[in-house]
C-alpha cells in the first residue's frame, strides 16, 4: 500500500486522559480514536492488526476442529432467566427493551445462547464431541473502564464452547483448547503465563488465564520460581502464619482520636502491624460481610465470595449499609459481634493463631488493646476461612520454594463449566442406553482486541510501538528520503514491488514530507522493519535496512534486499 493513501493521523502529542502505553501510543499512531468512555473506533492500521490476530486464532481453532459460527449479540432475558444469571451478572451487563417491552441483554458472554442453540440441534451421543467458536463484539458496562483497549465497554472476542459426554471427554476438550491457546500467543509474540485462576461470573470448576506479563497489568500473578506453579493471587493458596504463643492479657478499651486506618492506630499506640487486626467491609447479594485480616495483610475479596457462598463478586459496603448493620468506619472488630441472615462475619485463619492484638472497639475513636480471638470472637458464631491475599513471603503450595509475584494483563481464559448451563437449561442428548445426559460443557475466550494492547505495554520504547511481526500492520515500510526526486521513487518503488511479489506486507511512504517526518511516524507505528532509500543507495546501489526491535542498522545491495529481509523477518 502506499503511505499517501492510508488513513493513519499521527499525533505529536499524547491525549491528556490516555492512561497506559497502549492506549497513548495508539492514539498518537493513528490507530484507534475514543468514542466514549470505554467506546473506541479502529482505524485502519489497528483494524489490520486486529485481522492477523483473528486469522492467527482461525487456524489455531481449525487445528482442533472447532468450528466457526456467529450468534447474535442481543439476548433474551428469558435464558438468562433460566439459566440463573439474569440478576447474578450485576450491573455489568448492558440490558434493554424493545418496543414490547420484552427484556434483553448485549450479550458479555454467550453460555446462554450456545446451550439454548446445541439443545436445539444435536440430540445423539454420536454427534459429540463438538466445539462451536465465534469472534464477535462483547459489551459489558465496567464500571470504570480505563487503560484504553485493556478495560473498555465494547471490546472483541473470541468465545469457545465445548460440548463432550462425560467428564473425560471434557478433559480432553479443556486440553486440547489449553494448547491451542498456548500456540496462538506465542505466535502472536506475546511473553505470556498460564496461571491457575477464579471462575467468576461464568462458574464451573476449573479455570486457567493466559496472562501477558506487564508492568501496566491489572492482576497479580504469584509464581514459583522453583516449580510451574503460578496462579492468579485471588485464588493462591496461603498457608496459615502461627503467631509465637503469649498469654493472653485483660481486654482493654483505649482512646485513638481519628485514626482510621489501621496504619494510624499503629502508629499511635507504637504497634507493629502484626500485632493489630484489619476490618474491611464487603456487600454481596443483600448480605454485609465484614472481613477480618491481619494489620499487614489485605483481604482476598473472592476467597471472601466462596467463604460466604455468595454468587455475587463483592463490592465495598456502603455508609448506609454500614450504618444498618451497626459498625463504626475506621473501629470495627468482631469482639460482640453476632451473625445475622444479613450480617456475616469472616475471620482469616491466621487471625485466629494471634495472641494480644489490637483492634477495633466498634465505637467512635476507640480500639481494644489484648484482644485475643480465641477468647474474644464468638467463635461458634463466625466463618474462619483463609481469606488472605498470598504474598511474596508465603511458601509455594506445590513445593515451597520461594515465591515471586508479577503483573499481568488478562488475554485468554480457559473454564471447565461441566453440567452448570446445560442442567438449568434443560439441555440434553440421548446417550447409547437412549436415556437423556446433560451436556458436558467447557467455555473458552480470548481477548483480540486486549491481545493488540497487550503486546504494546510488553513492546516499546521512547519513540512508539515494536510490534512483533505476526501481527504489525504492516511487516516493512519502505521509506524514500525524498518522494519529490523522481529516481530515488523508482528505486523505491522497484524494492517494494519486489518485497510484495514474495509475500511481505509492505508500505511504501510516498508522502512528501520530510525524511524526519517519516522516520518519526514509523517509529511511532512501530513496522519490525525500514528500508530507507537515499542518494547514497543511487551511489553505492545499496538500501539501509533497520530493525526497529533493536535498532540495528544495515547496508543491503538492491539486488539481495528480498532475501535479507525475508531471512531477517523470520528471526524477529
Amino acid at each position: 500500500m502506499l503511505a499517501s493513501k492510508l488513513y493513519a493521523p499521527t499525533l505529536r502529542e499524547t491525549p491528556a486522559d490516555a492512561d497506559v502505553i497502549s492506549q497513548q501510543y495508539m492514539l498518537r499512531a493513528g490507530m484507534i480514536r475514543k468514542m466514549a468512555g470505554g467506546i473506541y473506533s479502529y482505524l485502519p492500521l489497528a483494524w489490520k492488526s486486529i485481522r492477523k490476530i483473528e486469522q492467527i486464532v482461525h487456524e489455531e481453532m481449525g487445528s482442533i476442529d472447532a468450528q466457526e459460527i456467529m450468534m447474535p449479540i442481543i439476548q433474551p432475558a428469558e435464558i438468562w432467566q433460566e439459566s440463573g444469571r439474569w440478576k447474578v451478572y450485576g450491573a455489568e451487563m448492558i440490558r434493554l427493551k424493545d418496543r414490547h417491552e420484552r427484556e434483553y441483554c448485549l450479550g458479555p458472554t454467550h453460555e446462554e445462547m450456545i446451550t439454548t442453540l446445541v439443545k436445539g440441534e444435536v440430540n445423539s451421543y454420536r454427534q459429540l464431541p463438538v466445539t462451536f467458536y465465534q469472534i464477535q463484539n462483547k459489551y459489558r458496562d465496567e464500571r470504570r473502564p480505563r487503560y484504553g483497549l485493556m478495560r473498555s465497554r465494547e471490546f472483541i472476542m473470541k468465545d469457545a464452547y465445548s460440548f463432550d459426554i462425560d467428564e473425560e471427554g471434557l478433559d480432553v476438550s479443556y486440553w486440547n483448547m489449553y494448547h491451542a491457546y498456548e500456540r496462538v500467543f506465542s505466535r502472536c509474540g506475546l511473553y505470556f503465563k498460564p496461571v491457575e485462576a477464579d471462575s467468576g461470573a461464568i462458574g464451573g470448576s476449573n479455570s486457567h488465564e493466559f496472562m501477558a506479563l506487564a508492568e501496566s497489568g491489572e492482576a497479580d500473578v504469584i509464581h514459583c520460581n522453583s516449580c510451574d506453579y503460578a496462579a492468579n493471587i485471588e485464588i493462591g493458596k496461603p498457608g496459615i502464619i502461627k503467631a509465637v504463643e503469649e498469654e493472653a492479657s485483660e481486654l482493654q478499651e483505649v482512646p485513638t482520636p481519628d485514626a482510621k486506618t489501621i496504619e494510624a492506630v499503629a502508629e499511635q499506640l507504637h504497634l507493629p502491624l502484626a500485632k493489630t487486626i484489619k476490618a474491611v467491609v464487603l456487600s454481596t447479594d443483600g448480605v454485609v460481610v465484614l472481613a477480618i485480616v491481619r494489620g499487614d495483610h489485605e483481604v482476598n475479596e473472592i476467597a471472601v465470595q466462596h467463604a460466604v457462598d455468595s454468587t455475587i463478586e463483592p463490592e465495598m459496603a456502603t455508609e448506609e449499609e454500614l450504618q444498618n448493620a451497626g459498625l463504626t468506619a475506621g473501629f470495627i472488630s468482631p469482639v460482640g459481634l453476632k451473625q445475622t441472615e444479613t450480617f456475616k462475619i469472616v475471620v482469616d485463619e491466621s487471625v485466629m493463631e494471634t495472641y494480644n492484638v489490637c483492634g477495633g472497639a466498634n465505637k467512635k475513636d476507640a480500639h481494644y488493646i489484648n484482644i485475643n480471638p480465641k477468647r474474644d470472637f464468638n467463635v461458634d458464631d463466625i466463618i474462619v476461612a483463609p481469606i488472605r491475599l498470598i504474598t511474596a513471603d508465603d511458601a509455594c503450595p506445590n513445593c515451597g520454594g520461594q515465591l515471586s509475584i508479577a503483573k499481568g494483563i488478562e488475554v485468554g481464559q480457559v473454564f471447565k463449566l461441566g453440567t452448570k448451563y446445560s442442567e438449568s437449561l434443560n439441555a440434553t442428548f440421548l446417550n447409547q442406553g437412549g436415556r437423556p445426559n446433560p451436556f458436558v460443557m467447557g467455555c473458552y475466550g480470548i481477548g483480540v482486541s486486549r491481545t493488540l494492547a497487550a503486546a504494546i505495554e510488553q513492546f516499546h520504547d521512547e519513540n512508539g510501538i515494536i510490534w512483533p511481526r505476526a501481527i504489525a500492520p504492516f511487516e516493512v515500510v519502505v521509506v524514500p528520503i525524498n518522494a519529490k526526486d523522481e529516481a530515488l521513487m523508482d528505486v523505491s518503488t522497484r524494492v517494494y514491488e519486489a518485497l510484495k511479489a514474495i509475500g511481505v506486507d509492505a508500505l511504501l511512504d510516498d508522502r512528501k514530507e520530510r525524511a524526519g517526518v517519516k522516520f518519526k511516524d514509523a517509529d511511532l507505528i512501530g513496522y519490525p522493519l525500514r528500508i530507507t532509500v537515499s542518494k547514497n543507495t543511487l551511489e553505492s546501489g545499496a538500501v539501509e535496512m533497520k530493525i526497529r526491535k533493536n535498532g540495528e542498522a544495515i547496508e543491503v545491495p538492491i539486488d539481495e534486499v528480498t532475501t535479507v529481509v525475508a531471512d531477517t523477518l523470520n528471526t524477529l
